[in-house]
C-alpha cells in the first residue's frame, strides 16, 4: 500500500481489538495510513488474567497496558477522548472535547454494556466484568471472607464477554474458602449448562470443590437488594456474604445510540472485512466483543479479528479486492484461554473457526481443551498472557 497517499482510520476504543488493529494497520500500510486511536482512559486495564486479582496473585496495576508504543514506535496518534456521535454520510465522528472528526474509514471497538438489573448497586456488589476498580473492589469484599462465609455469583445469558470467566471465577473463590477451611460458592447460571470447557469445570464442580460450590443452571436474576446482599431469581431468593453479579450484556451503549446494533444486542457485520452490514454505515467495521458473527467475545478472538479487519481496512482503502477467491480461503480466527482452577494450577482452552463460503458463516473448525489442570499450564498461562498483550500493545 506504499503509493504516498495517505489515509485516515479513526479507531474508537483502546482494548485488545482496539490497540491490535491501530497497530497493524500502521504496520501494513508501510506507515502510509494514518491512525487515530480514541479512548477516554490513559490506558486498557485487562480482564485477560484478572481474576487472579482476587486471590491476590497479581496486582491490577500488572495488567494495565500503556498506549505509548502504539503512539512512539508505530506512529498512532491517541486522544484520550470520548466518541459520541457517528455522522456516516459525512464520514466524520463528533468527540466529546475535540469535536468533529473526518475519517476515510471508522473501526468501533468499544466493548460491551450491561443489562440493567432492578436494585443492583455497583458500589455495593460488584460486577468486576469490565476490570478497574470494579475488580478491586470485589478483591476487598472476598479477602473478608471467613470460615464458613457464602459467596454468590450469577452467570449471565450467553452470549457474553469470556465464555470460561465464571466458571474459573467460581474456582478460584472456592480454592481460596477452602483454604480459610470451608464455605459456599453457588452459582446461578441464566444458561443451561456450562458454556465453555464443560469437563474440565464439571469435574472441578463436582470433584475438586463437590463441598463447597453449588451450581444451578437455568436461574436467571430478576432483581437485587444490594443493602442486604440479596439476590431474587426466577428459582427463589438466594442470600450472600459477598454477591457477585455479573449481568446480561450487549455491544456498547455507543454503538445501540449511533445505530450500529440495529434493533438487536450486538453489531451485524461481513466477517470477511468486520464492516457494518447495514446501509447506512458504509465504511464501518466492528470487531472485538461487540460484534455479532457467533465467534466467543474473548480478548484472544479480539486480536484475531482485528487483523483480518486491518487487512480489509487497507485493501479497501487502495481499492484492493476483500473477498476474492484466494483471501476467502484465508480467513481464519483463532480463540484461546486459560483458565485458573486453584491456587497453582490451570487449565485451557483453544477454539478455531474458518470461512464458510456456502453459509456465509465464520464456523468452528477445531476446538482443543487439557485433559487435567496442573501446574504446567499454570505457568504456561502467563507466557500466553504476556505474547498477546505484547501482540497488541507492544
Amino acid at each position: 500500500a506504499n503509493t504516498g497517499t495517505s489515509r485516515h482510520v479513526v479507531v474508537v476504543g483502546g482494548g485488545f481489538a482496539g490497540a491490535t488493529v491501530a497497530k497493524y494497520i500502521r504496520i501494513w500500510s508501510g506507515d502510509q495510513v494514518t491512525v487515530t486511536l480514541v479512548d477516554p482512559k490513559a490506558r486498557h486495564t485487562s480482564c485477560v488474567m484478572s481474576n487472579l486479582v482476587l486471590n491476590k496473585r497479581l496486582k491490577l496495576r500488572e495488567l494495565q497496558l500503556s498506549y505509548e508504543s502504539l503512539s512512539q514506535r508505530y506512529g498512532v496518534n491517541v486522544l484520550r477522548d470520548t466518541a459520541q456521535e457517528i455522522d456516516g454520510n459525512a464520514q466524520r465522528i463528533k468527540l466529546k472535547n475535540g469535536g468533529w472528526l473526518n475519517y476515510d474509514k471508522l473501526v468501533v471497538a468499544a466493548g460491551i454494556s450491561f443489562k440493567k438489573i432492578s436494585g443492583l448497586d455497583y458500589k455495593k456488589v460488584p460486577h468486576a466484568w469490565i476490570a478497574g476498580s470494579q475488580t478491586n473492589l470485589l478483591r476487598k469484599q472476598l479477602t473478608e471472607l471467613k470460615t464458613g462465609s457464602t459467596f454468590v455469583m450469577s452467570i449471565p445469558e450467553a452470549p457474553y464477554r469470556c465464555p470460561p470467566g465464571p466458571y474459573e471465577r467460581a474456582c478460584v473463590v472456592a480454592d481460596m474458602l477452602k483454604r480459610k477451611g470451608g464455605g459456599r460458592v453457588i452459582v446461578l447460571d441464566a444458561n443451561s449448562d456450562i458454556q465453555a470447557e464443560k469437563p474440565t469445570f464439571s469435574r472441578a464442580f463436582n470433584e475438586l470443590y463437590s463441598d463447597i460450590i453449588e451450581y444451578r443452571p437455568n436461574t436467571s436474576v430478576g432483581s437485587v437488594d444490594s443493602d442486604n446482599r440479596v439476590v431474587h431469581t426466577s428459582s427463589g431468593s438466594v442470600e450472600s456474604d459477598v454477591l457477585n453479579i455479573i449481568p446480561n450484556q450487549r455491544a456498547n451503549g455507543f454503538l445501540k445510540r449511533a445505530g450500529l446494533t440495529g434493533r438487536g444486542n450486538w453489531a451485524a457485520v461481513d466477517p470477511v472485512t468486520y464492516e457494518s452490514t447495514l446501509n447506512n454505515f458504509p465504511g464501518v467495521y466492528v470487531i472485538g466483543d461487540a460484534q455479532a458473527t457467533g465467534q466467543p467475545k474473548s480478548a484472544h478472538m479480539a486480536n484475531s479479528q482485528a487483523k483480518i479487519c486491518a487487512d480489509a481496512v487497507i485493501r479497501s482503502l487502495y481499492d484492493v479486492p476483500t473477498h476474492d477467491e484466494e483471501r476467502l480461503q484465508n480467513i481464519t480466527t483463532n480463540s484461546a484461554c486459560y483458565s485458573p482452577i486453584t491456587y497453582d494450577e490451570a487449565s485451557w482452552l483453544t477454539a478455531n473457526f474458518a470461512y464458510d463460503q456456502s453459509q456465509g458463516t465464520m464456523q468452528l473448525k477445531h476446538i482443543g481443551e487439557a485433559e487435567k489442570w496442573n501446574r504446567e499450564n499454570y505457568q504456561q498461562m502467563f507466557t500466553w498472557a504476556n505474547n498477546l498483550f505484547a501482540d497488541s500493545f507492544f
